[in-house]
């Protein structure tokens, strides 16, 4: 035991040097997640200027997300290859350079291809930032720790859009990129200078390409077929049933090449520790509602609600609020407290939250809505700091960098998977529900037989009585297919809480728990 032990307090820091690092961590955590969104809201800008087609101009966002998932895999073992603190600060720059070649960008090849660089770059800044958070601060202070860095993962997608909308709305749509420069430059310089390198390792095996070739195929084939898969009518496009084919042949051939390799891809060590295992099954759940419900409150809000854009805004925002005051609360629990207990009611808030958005209508008050979405956020917190130190309390020190990897890339995948599935639902049961209205509209139905001026204005035998009696019944249907949505969201949560059942308690949280009383006696 004192291998390991001491092995970790090589990166252990205090004081002044450790608040550095940690800022550079977080701030190299929140540029790679806002930057998976915040350009949403600048598309139709940036289509104007480089002269694309609304299908054109989407690969903007497909291609920095099928980079960012394509190289998340092998970070653990370039960190391990070239040492960490080296990719690390290769990683900043490059995605600080290239997020300064997308704001001068002049053309939509030019502006792909720098995306693509800004995907590649930016994979490790998570992973890398959660490992480097967890080796330098002590057991007992983890939870803590992990609550800091989670504010950056999880305020940075809810975030992305409205600070792109404001930046787009004020200035141009290119400061959404330039915005990262300065902020590129401030985490380089904080890491470069106070992080510290870690002991060299013994030189590890060769690159396995034959695994990262598969799972590459495997990850842009699917991440293809989530993004373009609504805008081509899914299974009934040729060019989704292709990339659905090939992706499934990439999961195959990697789980294959992963069973029968001498050194995969990936370490089979990693699949070896059951928490990981189970945190990786709840951050793909927690990853599909995280974005998903926020993708679907504007329309929500804005087209059925008429909501300005900026008052949408506005009652989303305590969503995030919610989610930072839980995180800094479970983060200061998660030594004294059972982190599963936490996490279950974690999950609870989040179940309670999605029954309580399946009561929304449009001309619902805004307190409740904003109640609504401070539980959402709650429950967000509740289960994602605690997973963050539960996952990998009892992975060895020497898989961490590859477990934060895989756990970030859960996260990306459950999030494409999400936004894909709930948008799909949405969009196919409001015509489900308008096709099941209209059936009830008949000469027989008494709504039309009351007289008066409400049969008078929804005459269906007059042109105007038609067109308003649609729009009445495609309101509706689009109301009961947000429900439908948020009921599916509500479905997906509480099976995930069965994941908790396979993750052990770890005994360095009770040790930690002992150790913080003698000093609390003192300081009493």
């Amino acid at each position: 035991m004192a291998g390991p032990a001491s092995h970790e307090e090589e990166m252990q820091l205090s004081g002044l040097p450790r608040a550095i690092v940690t800022v550079g961590c977080m701030i190299g955590t929140l540029m790679q997640a806002l930057d998976a969104t915040i350009a949403n809201v600048s598309l139709p800008y940036m289509q104007g200027s480089l002269s694309a087609s609304y299908d054109e101009i989407t690969w903007v966002l497909t291609s920095y997300v099928i980079a960012a998932a394509i190289m998340t895999a092998p970070v653990g073992w370039l960190a391990a290859q070239y040492g960490r603190k080296n990719i690390f600060l290769i990683s900043l720059v490059g995605f600080t350079v290239s997020s300064m070649m997308c704001g001068v960008a002049t053309s939509l090849g030019e502006m792909v291809m720098d995306r693509l660089l800004q995907g590649v770059f930016g994979a490790a800044l998570v992973p890398l930032s959660q490992s480097t958070m967890l080796d330098i601060y002590p057991v007992e202070k983890r939870g803590s720790a992990m609550a800091i860095w989670g504010v950056g993962v999880m305020i940075g997608p809810i975030l992305g859009p409205t600070l792109g909308g404001y930046l787009t709305y004020f200035y141009n749509w290119r400061y959404v990129f330039f915005v990262n420069v300065p902020f590129g430059i401030a985490a380089v310089l904080a890491l470069g200078a106070f992080m510290p390198k870690r002991a060299r390792r013994p030189a590890i095996g060769q690159f396995d390409w034959i695994g990262f070739a598969v799972l590459s195929l495997f990850l842009g084939s699917l991440q293809i077929m989530l993004d373009r898969g609504q805008e081509k009518d899914w299974f009934g496009s040729p060019e989704i049933v292709t990339f659905a084919v090939l992706a499934v042949i990439g999961l195959y051939l990697f789980i294959v090449h992963m069973m029968t390799a001498k050194n995969p891809f990936i370490p089979r060590g990693v699949f070896a520790d059951r928490n990981l295992n189970a945190g990786l099954i709840t951050m793909f759940a927690v990853g599909s509602v995280l974005l998903s419900s926020a993708t679907l409150m504007p329309p929500f809000l804005e087209k059925l609600g008429n909501y300005p854009v900026e008052t949408a805004g506005l009652v989303m925002a305590p969503r995030g609020i919610g989610t930072m005051g839980a995180m800094m609360l479970a983060g200061r629990l998660s030594n004294r407290i059972d982190p599963r207990a936490l996490m279950a009611a974690g999950f609870a808030l989040l179940v309670v939250s999605f029954w309580m958005m399946m009561q929304w209508l449009p001309s619902s008050p805004q307190s409740y809505m904003i109640e609504t979405l401070i539980v959402q956020g709650m429950g967000l917190g509740f289960v994602f700091t605690p997973l963050q130190v539960v996952a990998f309390y009892t992975l060895p020190q020497a898989l961490r960098t590859q477990g934060t990897s895989l756990l970030s890339l859960m996260r990306n995948i459950g999030m494409a998977v999400g936004i894909s599935v709930t948008e799909a639902v949405q969009v196919q049961m409001a015509q489900v529900n308008h096709a099941t209205l209209a059936d009830h509209v008949t000469p027989f139905s008494r709504n039309l037989q009351v007289g008066g001026a409400v049969s008078r204005l929804l005459d269906p035998m007059t042109h105007a009585g038609a067109a308003l009696l649609n729009a009445t019944l495609d309101q509706q249907a689009q109301i009961i297919s947000f429900i439908d949505a948020f009921k599916l969201m509500m479905v997906i949560s509480i099976p995930t809480m069965l994941c908790l059942l396979l993750m052990r308690r770890p005994p360095q949280a009770a040790m930690a728990a002992k150790a913080e009383k003698p000093e609390m006696a003192v300081m009493e």
